[in-house]
């Protein structure tokens, strides 16, 4: 009579396929190696391959995940580039030169398609994403704010920060773990983004910055960069405040310089201190490497800097993180150096056309309503219409991912929480072939969720799970 034991011990041995063993197939292969301990002894690399390639499998598909800012597409070349860097340790200046060198260059081509003052004297460095150069950028505004005051405040004192309720979280962890308050301005109406007004109208002598974002999570839009600063500009002249402004640019700085040239939102407004944005977004690298610069010197305090004796060389450094690969960064550069303005001009509005041809054919079905149409970040929110009572956006983000689609449904945040969007960002490599299949699965799902009787249960506390 056979027990749990042996069903357990039969279980492992047809866990792996007899064709993993290199020379024998079934030499060494009588059970599968444990998960959630280290394994006993090694097994050839071809094995270890086929293990974790075999489990990946269940994950998504990348490329069908509308969700993700992220790149999820690059050149074979890019590839081979980041393959011969990744053993590279970013931080050691002295033993790879060269790549510290190309960081360089990123940091003054950015400057310069930002309009910085002095673009070959621009401060600036590379981080691990967007989420590490808004902490840098946070700590440069606080250390700021409290050099200035040194005379009024002990420096217990907590200052605050200024921003909408839609930034993306690593706003409200820099708050936390810097101490520093966050006063947040909620949404409003049809309004789901910062108002320069309500901005100004929460700023003291005590606010370190205020935060604007080019391209927010939530449904692509534009923050109101330039008027925001002119509202701060009235604010210093009433009041004698002088507020700088941080640009979270992590996925508008690298669209809004090719396609929005005439917008004005970066170093060529005076109250703008500085500046990040993610190479790994719409910088069209794969993840992960983000930007932080700052219109001069002055905006980023010396205390700040740490200057290293690391493998026989002094070198500054000021990112958080400290041993990272080259990889990323070399892939920018590449980036950079392949495309040039016209080939991100051409990526970026190729992105932006998908997404307002897209959301033009959602917007035209009956069951749906647009609330942005991809004409700032290609990226567009929509809602179900008003007299749809059978389902909602959960259904049919689920309904979707039955068909391979990842496309996230939330709810939005205050003052906002009744409406429930679903949200699709177009990357470089969703072509408008994805698009007409998207379309396609989404025509073929709707006539069964108008059969429902009413929307499915779902656990709402995962209704946000992606709006990030």
């Amino acid at each position: 009579m056979r027990g749990p034991a042996d069903d357990h011990s039969e279980r492992l041995r047809l866990s792996l396929n007899p064709f993993f063993g290199e020379a024998d197939p079934i030499g060494g292969m009588s059970s599968a190696p444990p998960t959630h301990r280290l394994p006993d002894g090694p097994m050839p690399p071809s094995t270890a391959y086929q293990l974790v390639h075999d489990e990946l499998m269940l994950d998504g598909n990348s490329r069908l995940n509308l969700a993700t800012f992220v790149t999820t597409w690059m050149e074979r070349q890019a590839g081979v580039l980041m393959a011969e860097c990744r053993d590279k340790n970013m931080i050691d200046k002295d033993e790879y030169p060269r790549t510290a060198e190309l960081e360089r260059r990123c940091v003054t081509m950015l400057a310069d398609l930002w309009n910085a003052p002095d673009p070959s004297a621009a401060v600036g460095c590379s981080t691990t994403g967007s989420s590490e150069a808004c902490m840098l950028a946070g700590l440069a505004l606080k250390r700021r704010w409290t050099a200035k005051n040194r005379d009024r405040y002990p420096g217990s004192a907590r200052p605050n920060l200024v921003m909408g309720v839609n930034v993306q979280v690593c706003w409200e962890k820099f708050c936390n773990f810097w101490e520093v308050e966050a006063r947040l301005i909620p949404m409003e109406g049809d309004r789901f983004h910062l108002d320069p007004q309500a901005a100004a109208d929460l700023c003291d002598e005590n606010t370190i910055g205020v935060v604007a974002v080019l391209g927010s999570t939530f449904d692509g839009s534009y923050e109101p960069v330039g008027e925001l600063c002119a509202t701060l500009d009235a604010l210093q002249e009433r009041t004698g405040w002088d507020v700088p402004v941080h640009v979270d640019g992590a996925s508008g700085a690298m669209v809004a310089p090719f396609l929005d040239e005439d917008l004005v939102w970066d170093f060529r407004l005076p109250r703008v201190s500085s500046i990040n944005t993610s190479g790994h977004k719409y910088g069209l690298v794969y993840p992960g490497v983000g930007w932080a610069l700052w219109r001069t010197s002055a905006e980023l305090p010396e205390e700040l800097i740490f200057r290293v004796n690391y493998l026989g060389g002094e070198m500054p450094t000021f990112a958080l993180n400290f041993s990272r690969p080259g990889a990323q960064v070399v892939a920018q550069y590449y980036t950079f150096l392949r495309l040039g303005r016209d080939g991100y001009r051409a990526v970026q509005q190729t992105a932006r056309d998908v997404a307002r041809g897209l959301a033009d054919e959602i917007g035209a079905m009956d069951d749906f309503r647009l609330l942005t149409h991809g004409d700032e970040l290609p990226v567009f929110a929509f809602t179900t219409a008003p007299h749809v009572k059978n389902f909602d956006v959960f259904d049919v983000s689920r309904r979707l991912r039955e068909h391979g689609w990842l496309m996230p449904a939330y709810t939005f945040p205050a003052n906002r929480e009744d409406l429930s969007v679903l949200r699709v960002v177009c990357r470089n490599g969703f072509s408008a072939d994805l698009a007409a299949m998207l379309l396609a699965d989404l025509r073929l799902l709707l006539p069964e969720l108008r059969r429902q009787p009413n929307p499915l249960d779902r656990d709402k506390s995962r209704a946000t799970a992606f709006h990030h």
